[in-house]
């Protein structure tokens, strides 16, 4: 078998010693557990063999499709930004200049176009006020969580397998996370109003449930217009917040889009993240949250959620980028507010690639395997969205991965990272976001090699 090394194994060896002659070294005993946690060390784990197998073919990062890109697009955004300031808010030549060039309003300068697209896309009417845009969604994610986080007794429960920077995001702040079952149709609603109920008998503070409704991340798993209502519902019974995340729903198959959470809320129960990482580009790092909750006992008058949280990101990033700020605004200004409109070519792309995928597994793996089939491999068939999650036959984990980017020249994510080390040790995530039909077969006749070999 042909080796794809691409450097010593035993590179990191030679590296120099930073703390070699300075008399002074740290234990990370005596640092925050969070520094070795495998919850935050996955996403650099990945980066690292990507890095040293750069030829191989990978269905590990979870990154967008690049064919669109034109650095030419930045420019006329900037431009349509600028305009859009002095045209809609009446903003003369220097107060253009402050927007673009000075740390900016810790809320953000985009906003009022934020609050447009979701009223757009996604039926929902929200007060601009209450949107903070923060330096993606994880930032959103941290800023919520370490709000909710009073003491020890507080816990957040979410569906499992979860997005790991959710996971680390918990880790940073130490928040516990309570784990859920997450089935086909998405989180299980009798379990989780079961493990709320468990920790309250434990002493503890449920206080929200993160979830996924579209195309989860990494199952692909999206829940039925029935299932959201009854979440809606019940966590109205059960007095707790849902944390909604919502990147990929706009990478379905051409059928019409299912109502968000936030869009069945009426009593105020949900906080919904958004991110321009996928629709947009990562690059510019713009996410935010709709954080609409009344907050009682400031002192300081009327106040939502997102007024505290501003609080906090003063004090963690102050801002975030207004040049990154104004790239995206001009893209949502070009494209009429509408991300389903924006995303229609991106995801064309990604219902191509997903039939690839399926049918690829079923020409490689057929014949007792597949979609709700025992066999030696099997896999699940997401409707829409970036991922696809294969069952194999022996153990997948990370030194399974390094021996499969070695000597057979394709990666993939462990799953066992998405359950925070506790179960999927036979399961891989495939993402086939930025790969080209051709890759795609080459990549899967790669992974058929790599099973028939064996552990």
């Amino acid at each position: 078998m042909t080796a794809f090394l691409t450097a010593p194994r035993g590179l990191d060896a030679a590296r120099p010693d930073p703390g070699r002659g300075s008399g002074f070294r740290l234990d990370t005993a005596g640092l925050h557990a969070s520094v070795t946690d495998p919850a935050l060390t996955s996403m650099t784990l990945l980066n690292d063999i990507a890095g040293r197998y750069p030829r191989a073919v990978s269905f590990a990062a979870g990154r967008p499709y690049e064919g669109f890109y034109d650095t030419g697009d930045l420019p006329r955004q900037l431009r349509a930004f600028e305009e859009y300031l002095a045209r809609e808010r009446g903003l003369g030549p220097e107060q253009i200049r402050s927007v673009f060039f000075q740390y900016g309003r810790t809320k953000g300068v985009i906003h009022e176009l934020i609050a447009r697209h979701l009223e757009i896309d996604e039926a929902l009417s929200v007060d601009p006020e209450s949107v903070v845009v923060t330096t993606g969604a994880q930032e959103a994610m941290v800023l919520v969580l370490r709000a909710l986080r009073r003491d020890a007794k507080d816990v957040v429960l979410a569906a499992v397998p979860a997005y790991v920077g959710f996971l680390g995001a918990a880790r940073l702040v130490d928040m516990g996370v309570r784990p859920v079952r997450e089935g086909p149709d998405g989180i299980d609603l009798d379990d989780l109003a079961e493990q709320i109920r468990r920790a309250r008998r434990e002493g503890l503070r449920p206080r929200a449930c993160y979830v996924v409704p579209d195309f989860a991340n990494p199952s692909g798993a999206s829940m039925t217009p029935e299932d959201r209502q009854r979440l809606v519902d019940l966590a109205d019974d059960e007095d707790i917040l849902l944390l909604e995340d919502n990147p990929y729903s706009f990478f379905h198959a051409g059928t019409p889009r299912t109502p968000t959470l936030k869009s069945l809320d009426r009593t105020g129960r949900v906080l919904y993240f958004g991110s321009f990482s996928k629709t947009a580009y990562a690059g510019a790092r713009i996410g935010y949250v709709i954080a609409d909750q009344p907050v009682e006992g400031d002192g300081s008058g009327a106040v939502v959620l997102a007024d505290q949280l501003a609080r906090l990101k003063s004090m963690l990033t102050l801002n975030t980028s207004t040049v990154a700020q104004a790239a995206i605004g001009g893209f949502l200004v070009e494209n009429g507010c509408s991300l389903e409109r924006a995303t229609r070519s991106v995801a064309a792309v990604y219902r191509r690639n997903l039939r690839a995928v399926l049918d690829g597994l079923e020409e490689r793996f057929g014949g007792g395997s597949g979609p709700g089939r025992a066999g030696p491999v099997s896999w699940n068939a997401p409707s829409g969205g970036m991922f696809v999650v294969v069952t194999l036959p022996f153990v997948a984990d990370d030194a399974a991965l390094e021996r499969c980017a070695a000597d057979f020249g394709v990666l993939w994510t462990p799953m066992h990272h998405f359950y925070g080390g506790a179960a999927g040790f036979r399961q891989i995530r495939l993402s086939f976001s930025v790969l080209s039909p051709e890759r795609v077969a080459e990549g899967l006749d790669r992974l058929a090699a790599f099973v028939a070999a064996g552990p």
